[in-house]
């Protein structure tokens, strides 16, 4: 089942204006520059701690998404599935991992990832 909560997820246009902002003016530093050609950063006070996912979209995508991680998301799926959380199993993400994607009832984005963010 989830094991601790890796960060929220934020998207717009211009992930690299998200990022200055973050980082610049408020001083956030960057812990993880992004997978692969995946445009986005995390920006935090360690890589281990929840942080802010920065991702460029080109439309502002829903303005939160919690993301979890857990050790085996098989088996996260197949509990979620029996408290009727989600139908939809896991997948290869463009970035290289496995994520789970569900909304909880007011619509709120939840993805939880496989393993370590990194």
């Amino acid at each position: 089942m989830i094991k601790k909560m890796e960060g929220i997820n934020i998207a717009g246009p211009s992930a690299a204006e998200l990022v200055a902002f973050y980082h610049e003016k408020l001083g956030i530093p960057v812990v993880f520059p992004g997978h692969g050609d995946s445009i986005g950063a995390k920006l935090g006070f360690t890589l281990a701690e929840p942080g802010i996912i920065v991702w460029q979209e080109e439309e502002q995508s829903a303005p939160v998404e919690f993301v979890f991680s857990c050790e085996n998301l098989d088996d996260t799926y197949n509990e979620l599935n029996a408290r009727g959380v989600t139908d939809t199993p896991p997948r290869l993400a463009e970035w290289g991992g496995r994520e789970l994607n569900f909304l909880d009832p007011i619509g709120n984005k939840i993805m939880i990832l496989e393993g370590n963010y990194a």
